[in-house]
């Protein structure tokens, strides 16, 4: 396939809390530079767009050296945490900014969504920011109005279709948006973290219709979100973002396992020393939790031919009370796996254990985490545990007998026999 986006190098640095460089020795000193055909003196400082320290430079990178292609067709997500730079490459892309240094090559018509009322005037009915979206698009009245109706229809917006634009709500704003953009049939469409706005339903729908426009029309997509689901769902690349610059890109799986990894308890063990410390409540703490796996040496991986037992111990606060603990397991985007409970029991004050076990060949490979409900008389939730210790499962090549990727979260082994009739 042909390569629609090409980006090289691409920087963009911006100085905090100033227009310009905010001292006219250091306009005059740039502009003297540049005639010269010397680089910006001021692009050999700043710092790293890392939120999680102070800093001490007024220059921030809000890009650095940014690198990858994109081929037609291709939907590639772009995720990561809250400041990496993923809206300041889409600004870029979309050329409502110009990057400070690289180069950025671009085949095709782009209609982006940004934020909601992207390229909306708010005095502007909704029929009239039509035309107006369509045109900077490069399109004929014609063309427009042969998707007009179509439009309309997407955004479910007909009866306020000649009313101001202003006098939407944000998820009307959104849905007229996402119609323009994607009806009007651009070779590259753009889009960042919007849909959150919508609704469950409209976010579907969008959903789909970029699989479709993807599929069917070989149009190239770029999905912003934080939605790992969508991501998934969607995209069959991704790239990670991280302080400015491309920590990843590969295999949409591979990198949002890489992406959340770095944000999850990645340890087996947690252990309170007293009940006052630990988490907990007037009914119950948290003495224990514990991932024991069932293997020949501690520093082997654990691979899904293997059980794996959850060992949660607490400190039970009221004599005689009937408890019974509801046990979670999910993945690391927040995907619910499966949840199982254990049988009541009467319980008094002091010290509590229970064992819950994973069998071999339930669970497929890949990252999970614990979260524990202390439940009392069945029905009441004395305390939630919640995001508590996280284990990987590994591939076991040699149990599984098969050389390629398991889709889902549970791969379970069933009595299944293929034999001459």
């Amino acid at each position: 396939m042909n390569t629609v986006i090409k980006v090289e190098n691409l920087s963009k640095q911006y100085r905090l809390g100033e227009v310009s460089t905010g001292a006219l020795s250091h306009d005059i000193n740039r502009w003297w530079h540049k005639m010269r055909g010397k680089e910006d003196p001021y692009l050999r400082i700043g710092e790293d767009n890392d939120r999680t320290t102070k800093g001490e430079s007024d220059y921030v990178w809000a890009l650095k050296n940014v690198d990858f292609e994109v081929r037609q067709g291709e939907v590639m997500g772009i995720i990561g945490r809250n400041g990496a730079g993923k809206s300041t490459l889409l600004k870029i892309l979309s050329r409502t900014t110009s990057p400070t240094k690289g180069e950025l090559k671009i085949r095709g018509r782009v209609a982006s969504l940004l934020e909601v009322g992207t390229g909306f005037h708010p005095e502007l009915t909704g029929r009239d920011n039509v035309f107006l979206n369509g045109t900077i698009m490069g399109m004929t009245r014609k063309e427009i109005m042969q998707k007009f109706d179509a439009i309309v229809d997407f955004a479910g917006v007909e009866r306020y279709i000649d009313t101001p634009v202003k006098r939407y709500s944000s998820g009307m704003y959104v849905r007229l948006a996402f119609a323009v953009a994607a009806h009007l049939e651009p070779e590259i469409l753009i889009v960042d973290e919007v849909l959150a706005v919508g609704d469950a339903e409209f976010q579907k729908k969008c959903l789909g219709k970029m699989s479709e426009v993807s599929e069917k029309d070989g149009r190239t997509i770029l999905f912003v979100s934080h939605n790992m689901t969508a991501v998934k769902n969607l995209c069959s690349t991704v790239m990670y973002m991280t302080n400015g610059s491309v920590h990843e890109i590969g295999p949409t799986n591979q990198v949002i396992n890489s992406y959340l990894s770095h944000y999850v308890n990645s340890s087996l063990f947690q252990e309170y020393e007293n009940s006052e410390e630990a988490p907990g409540n007037q009914f119950v703490s948290v003495k224990k939790i514990e991932i024991v796996p069932k293997l020949k040496n501690e520093t082997d991986p654990i691979t899904i031919d293997k059980d794996v037992d959850i060992e949660f111990e607490f400190w039970n606060k009221v004599n005689g009370a009937t408890l019974n603990l509801s046990l979670g397991i999910y993945t690391i985007a927040d995907e619910h796996v499966c949840q199982v409970v254990s049988n009541p029991a009467i319980l008094p004050k002091g010290l509590c254990k229970s064992v819950c076990r994973i069998p071999a060949n339930f669970l497929n490979d890949g990252i999970y985490k614990i979260t524990i409900l202390i439940v009392q008389d069945q029905s009441k939730v004395l305390f939630e545990f919640s995001d508590t210790v996280s284990f990987e499962m590994h591939e076991s090549r040699e149990a599984s007998g098969w050389h390629g990727k398991w889709p889902g979260f549970v791969r379970p082994q069933f009595n299944f026999n293929l034999a001459k009739f």
